[in-house]
């Protein structure tokens, strides 16, 4: 059997004699095709034997396009989820404690928690316009409760439906709760209008009164609805 071998692709120089003997050899390797014209014109390196002939499965277009999937899925793995692309005044609450801390080190500055679940088409319609909402209130803090890693907690704070919200400020505690969902999110905004005036509060924060730290047992349980 003859060595093939292969020869760079810029080295190679082609005469018209060469190509007319390569279009008669396609012809005879494959006898009865009409000869196509197509204006896709690619030119491959080939691959020459030692007997002086061409080897004509040295064709192989290079799989660039799989390199390209590979690297495009990678780079969407990289891009946070929607719950996490938080504003810089929201925060993620993960246990009663973290809860309980974030109230306390707020003070006097009105705090919006929002119970949601990441399986939440509502809480996930939602969240963009609560994130501007929190931009555009930068004294505002906004705690993020995920009901699935906070269930104890949730249930003991009377949480039923989602998305949910509270509002909380310093002595006053607990003004308000209520569900809203993206077509009611005016309901935020007004809390938000009312309750964040000009203000001084005599004594400590409030808090939520009679919350106890539960463990970190997590029941498989969902909410039975979802606004």
């Amino acid at each position: 059997m003859a060595d093939v071998f292969q020869l760079p692709f810029h080295s190679l120089r082609f005469s018209s004699t060469l190509l007319t003997s390569f279009a008669s050899s396609l012809k005879t390797l494959q006898p009865g095709l009409a000869p196509t014209m197509s204006s896709d014109k690619r030119v491959y390196p080939l691959a020459y034997s030692s007997a002086g002939g061409i080897d004509p499965f040295s064709f192989r277009p290079r799989k660039q396009l799989v390199s390209f999937k590979v690297r495009a899925t990678i780079a969407a793995t990289d891009q946070p989820k929607w719950w996490e692309k938080n504003a810089p005044n929201m925060i993620d609450i993960h246990s009663t404690q973290e809860f309980l801390s974030a109230l306390s080190e707020a003070g006097d500055r009105l705090v919006i928690v929002e119970f949601y679940g990441t399986w939440c088409a509502s809480c996930r319609a939602l969240f963009p316009k609560l994130c501007r909402t929190a931009e555009d209130h930068p004294d505002i803090v906004v705690l993020k409760v995920n009901f699935d890693e906070n269930k104890p907690m949730c249930k003991s704070m009377n949480v039923k439906v989602l998305p949910y919200f509270h509002f909380y400020r310093g002595a006053d505690g607990q003004l308000e709760s209520f569900s809203c969902s993206l077509a009611k999110f005016q309901k935020i905004k007004d809390a938000i209008q009312t309750h964040n005036t000009a203000r001084c509060s005599i004594g400590p924060p409030k808090g939520i009164g009679d919350l106890i730290l539960e463990p970190s047992c997590v029941p498989k349980d969902r909410p039975i609805e979802s606004t």
